[in-house]
């Protein structure tokens, strides 16, 4: 997700959203961080997707199946990932190489959890960088050296 602004003062600005597919670490918690990787997310993904076939194919003929017990099915198998997905952190990067003038080149990043929350955070930094020429100081994007 990429967009150009200009800022108040007539410098063009570069903000960019990106999904992270794992969680940023920071330095102070960098000792209490253990992560188990995919691997037992992808297995537990496979065993239930394994038992959902098993049950259709072990359903004898003369048993009805109603169709929304399949879609049921479908909710439940896709539940998890589909929310996984929409809750991962995203980084969101406003950038400018500056002017020939007085601006130096500036660069504020911040990370937002959520799909939905990013699309508002990057029109509200957006719509800030117009009004006051840089994001907002108070906002989840900080300066970055």
């Amino acid at each position: 997700m990429n967009r150009v602004v200009r800022g108040s003062d007539g410098r063009e600005w570069t903000i960019k959203a990106s999904l992270e597919w794992s969680n940023p670490i920071a330095a102070e918690e960098f000792e209490h961080d253990v992560n188990g990787g995919a691997t037992p997310a992808v297995v537990m993904g496979g065993v239930l997707l394994f038992l959902v076939v098993l049950f259709v194919v072990w359903t004898p003929e003369d048993v009805y199946v109603p169709p929304w017990l399949i879609l049921l099915l479908i909710v439940a198998v896709l539940f998890f990932p589909v929310r996984w997905v929409l809750h991962r952190p995203w980084t969101i990067t406003a950038a400018t190489p500056g002017d020939h003038d007085e601006n130096p080149p500036e660069t504020w990043v911040g990370v937002v959890r959520g799909f939905y929350d990013v699309r508002k955070e990057v029109s509200e930094v957006a719509r800030h960088i117009e009004l006051y020429a840089e994001p907002d100081m108070n906002g989840s994007l900080q300066p970055v050296e």
